[in-house]
């Protein structure tokens, strides 16, 4: 830059504020903010290399899965390319919890999510021994000797204590020993077998592969151990904008609210989200593999692709209803609250006997409904927003009890989807 051109530019920017700061008061209001803008840019830079460091431990995952990989302990379709090859590669951490690692990746320049647990970590510096112990005992079944009908009893009564009484649990079983078979050399080792019921014990991997024919599931791709890598989600949140837990008493809701409206796809957009993320509600709902109950219904699990068709980017607070039955029953209880599995699978607490009793008051489509009333309602045609305000209304009023599930929740999901489409269809975006 021109020495009189450098000189033009510093009295027009600092000349200003030189001289305004030759008034005492004017001087320390200037400090002021300088020090208090300078205080919080840093306490912010702070908490998010906090919570980076906190959340994001790929390097521990990456570095676990390969020695187990090159001791021969696991097996898996993606450990040559992770640990070898490496074409498989970690890029973004998208991880709210330092157990459950979540990372956008690469896998021969195609876009993915990788995905793995770890367990709690010793603090200190580098990796502790510690951690290839602990994470060795997630590969401790089946041991050696099992055989191929021993190992098919084992998925088969495991999948019976998870998914309940199913008729086809045997065709999941099939699935199961199929994928695990890496080599397809029509038989498991005992590496393979380690993989794939380590996999299992992820309740995410596990509703994933029960749900693998649903379009709204992401697929699989690969796995490596107890690591597994789906296919990619654009959109990983129905809400563009996410605010860090560290920042959320800084920035009002209303503030995030307005914001996120603004940023929203166009509302014909949001409607086919939202009418793939109903027919979610119904695949989960009697499926080949029983019931499944949405316990957070958030928009942070609801994802989408570019086409805005609705994925489930995050099925970790999906559970079947086996589960949530044998973990209310006989439970002891005083109020609702304490009948609680996960963030809201609630059921009632019968005070006379100060037990749970098992059926969920709430069931998944009202859930659905309480989130879609602010993500749907804003933006809507004004010919539709009288009826749509309706629908939704009597939503998210449905009870869980029996005697309404299958035709009174049947009628209202049929009734939503039908007004929804009815307004898109013929459309671009239908």
């Amino acid at each position: 830059m021109p020495r009189a051109l450098r000189r033009l530019v510093h009295m027009g920017l600092f000349c200003p504020l030189s001289k305004g700061l030759q008034t005492p008061a004017i001087k320390v209001k200037y400090l002021l903010l300088a020090w208090l803008t300078i205080l919080i840019t840093s306490w912010v830079i702070y908490m998010q290399y906090a919570a980076y460091s906190e959340l994001c431990r790929g390097h521990v995952c990456h570095m676990v899965i390969c020695d187990h990989y090159r001791r021969g302990i696991i097996s898996g379709s993606s450990c040559d390319a992770l640990c070898d090859q490496r074409t498989l590669t970690f890029q973004r951490c998208l991880s709210t919890s330092a157990t459950h690692q979540v990372y956008s990746g690469l896998w021969k320049e195609r876009p993915v999510v990788i995905k793995c647990g770890i367990e709690e970590l010793v603090k200190g510096d580098g990796v502790p021994d510690a951690v290839l112990q602990q994470e060795m005992s997630l590969f401790d079944k089946p041991t050696r000797g099992t055989s191929m009908d021993e190992f098919k009893e084992m998925l088969h009564s495991f999948l019976k204590a998870n998914l309940g009484e199913q008729p086809s649990l045997s065709t999941l079983v099939e699935r199961i020993i199929t994928m695990a078979d890496v080599n397809q050399d029509r038989k498991v080792s005992l590496a393979e077998a380690k993989s794939v019921w380590a996999l299992l014990q992820i309740n995410e991997f596990l509703l994933n592969m029960a749900l693998q024919e649903k379009e709204h599931t992401p697929k699989l791709l690969g796995f490596c151990g107890d690591l597994y890598v789906t296919e990619h989600v654009g959109h990983s949140s129905l809400y563009r904008l996410k605010v860090p837990s560290h920042l959320q008493t800084l920035v009002p809701e209303a503030l995030s609210s307005s914001l996120n409206h603004w940023l929203a796809p166009s509302w014909p957009r949001r409607a086919r989200i939202t009418i793939g993320l109903l027919e979610f509600v119904e695949e989960v709902f009697h499926g080949a593999y029983g019931s499944f109950l949405i316990c957070d219904a958030s928009p942070r699990h609801v994802g989408y692709n570019a086409k805005f068709d609705c994925k489930m980017a995050n099925l970790r607070n999906v559970a079947s209803e086996a589960v949530v039955r044998v973990f209310l029953k006989g439970r002891r209880c005083e109020t609702n609250a304490d009948c609680t599995y996960g963030r809201d699978c609630t059921a009632t607490c019968d005070r006379l006997v100060k037990q749970c009793n098992t059926e969920v008051v709430q069931p998944n489509l009202a859930k659905v409904c309480t989130l879609l009333q602010d993500y749907l309602l804003f933006g809507a045609p004004s010919d539709l927003h009288g009826d749509l305000e309706k629908q939704l209304r009597t939503c998210v009023t449905l009870s869980g009890l029996a005697s309404q599930m299958e035709v009174h929740h049947s009628l209202v999901l049929n009734n939503l989807k039908t007004l929804l489409w009815k307004k898109i269809s013929n459309t671009q975006y239908s």
